[in-house]
């Protein structure tokens, strides 16, 4: 063979007149909203052999007519909802995990609420057990220790976050609830990462020998959490940084650090080298260089209801629920 000749057609191959009128065919009122093996089967008992399946494909997909024959209803694409938060104490979530006993089958409960802007832990737990009243008395702790309610708390729909002690206490604290879609895994992912974090720190137990023991983890960590550990979320500033409104402040010196007389920076840019930004409050003036943009300008979470603790008007799944700038 010649190579850049044409292929010579085998013998057995449709010639251009059957090829149409094996498109014809398959266009025709009788077969048009019937799939191609669905033609070739009834043609084949009536007696009439045009070609193979896979030949009457390539016909079909050489005329652009491979793609779905009938008519079907189109869905416009759903938009998630979301709580999106532009400042500390706006939106809470809230979230009980388990924590392994000193045998099999004793579990230990802790609860936890951090704020999703800055990832503060605002209030943590650990019971013996999950109890609707216990979450209410935590939940309230912990606007009390925060010195003001938030606008929004979310939360999965286990049975303490749906009770009716803590339905009652958001109520009449005037904050908005919302819960995770149902059957939905990742509708409350800042309490996940948070529970992730926790439970691969290298001190991380693989169980707790009393509850005392549990407590005791538990409080060095969420100390050293909001307080030392450099969040990738929030531009390497500490949660209790961003929450309590000092990141912009240590930004700056970090700013001033990297670009300082040192034998290191003595050849580099007098523009010195960009570092992730913590998020900013509304009203924050925004630098000029694009490099020192918020890294998280804002931070949205799923959620199915949005409920008013007012009225208890519920939004739909297609709808996008935004907090109030207050």
């Amino acid at each position: 063979m010649v190579r850049g000749c044409p292929r010579t057609p085998p013998p057995s191959a449709l010639t251009d007149r059957e090829r149409a009128a094996v498109l014809a065919l398959l266009a025709s009122r009788r077969y048009a909203d019937l799939a191609i093996p669905q033609v070739w089967a009834r043609e084949l008992d009536e007696g009439r052999y045009h070609c193979s399946i896979s030949t009457m494909y390539r016909i079909a997909r050489a005329a652009g007519q491979v793609s779905e024959r009938r008519h079907h209803a189109t869905h416009p694409p759903r938009v998630r909802p979301e709580l999106v938060a532009r400042g500390p104490s706006e939106v809470w979530s809230w979230d009980i995990t388990a924590l392994k006993g000193p045998a099999k089958g004793i579990w230990y409960k802790c609860y936890v609420v951090p704020d999703i802007f800055s990832r503060y832990v605002t209030g943590w737990l650990v019971a013996a057990a999950e109890d609707a009243i216990l979450a209410k008395d935590f939940l309230t702790d912990a606007v009390v220790r925060n010195g003001c309610e938030p606008h929004t708390i979310h939360a999965d729909r286990g049975g303490a976050m749906v009770s009716k002690p803590v339905s009652e206490l958001l109520t009449d604290l005037g904050v908005l609830w919302s819960h995770s879609r149902p059957r939905t895994s990742n509708d409350n992912p800042y309490s996940e990462a948070q529970f992730k974090t926790m439970k691969y720190m290298p001190d991380f137990p693989d169980r707790f020998g009393s509850l005392a023991d549990a407590r005791a983890f538990c409080e060095s960590f969420f100390l050293a959490y909001n307080h030392e550990h450099r969040h990738s979320g929030i531009g390497m500033h500490t949660p209790a940084s961003v929450h309590f409104g000092t990141a912009e402040q240590i930004h700056t010196q970090r700013q001033v650090t990297s670009t300082g007389p040192t034998p290191r920076t003595q050849n580099a840019s007098p523009a010195g080298p960009g570092h992730p930004h913590c998020p900013r409050w509304p009203g924050s003036t925004s630098p000029s260089n694009s490099h020192n943009q918020p890294h998280r300008q804002t931070v949205s979470i799923g959620l199915d209801n949005y409920r008013s603790a007012d009225t208890n008007d519920t939004i739909g799944h297609h709808e996008r629920c935004t907090p109030s700038d207050e």
